[in-house]
């Protein structure tokens, strides 16, 4: 009778050992988990600095409008494979498209796209001074063939400084290689700076006039 209650002590006391060691493992995978997806963020953080702290260092100075534009322009392109980059700029009452060689999109393809650009649209996108997708220009007036439009992922960034300065940075690339968040993000993040110098570029031809 003593060995049975000794043993039935034992096989709760084994279980509750087990059961406590399967509550450890997971605490410490969920531990784990977090940990992995903390220094993946760190990382994604440190490669955002790394691209805004390249891009300023590549503008920094310029004083020539086009020189900028281009610079900033080639700066994008080799931080996000194979997209296509075209800056829209406010010039007194319109707006002024700087678009760009070897884009990755055919001719043909960007050349439609970009006419699809009314002035009634850029002024909606300026004046929304937002990221803007392709949904949300459909909704601003963008008109064109769907199905054409549907191959392509676009996003609009915003080009906005102190009042003097209004547009927006155009990127897009094919559909099956969709813009990602952190792409996307990266352009938000040298927004602010560039337009800033845009504003000063822009400032300087008013004043040699």
């Amino acid at each position: 009778m003593l060995d049975k209650n000794r043993h039935k002590r034992l096989r709760l006391l084994i279980k509750k050992l087990n059961k406590e060691r399967k509550q450890q493992a997971k605490k410490t995978d969920i531990l784990c988990n977090d940990l992995i997806a903390a220094q993946r963020d760190f990382l994604k953080k440190l490669k955002t600095i790394n691209f805004v702290a390249n891009f300023y260092e590549s503008i920094i100075g310029n004083t020539d409008l086009n020189n900028l534009l281009h610079t900033a322009k080639g700066m994008i392109k080799n931080q996000i494979e194979g997209v296509n980059v075209t800056l829209f700029l406010s010039q007194e009452e319109s707006f002024q498209k700087h678009t760009f060689d070897n884009d990755q999109v055919t001719t043909s393809a960007k050349q439609y796209f970009e006419s699809c650009f009314s002035p009634e649209l850029v002024e909606n996108i300026c004046a929304s001074n937002k990221v803007c997708t392709l949904e949300d220009m459909f909704a601003m007036g963008l008109q064109g063939n769907l199905v054409e439009l549907s191959k392509i992922s676009v996003v609009t960034i915003p080009l906005y400084a102190c009042r003097s300065l209004s547009g927006f940075i155009l990127v897009y690339r094919t559909a099956s290689k969709k813009l990602t968040a952190d792409e996307i993000s990266n352009i938000i993040a040298v927004g602010s700076g560039l337009s800033k110098a845009i504003a000063s570029c822009q400032a300087l031809l008013h004043t040699s006039d």
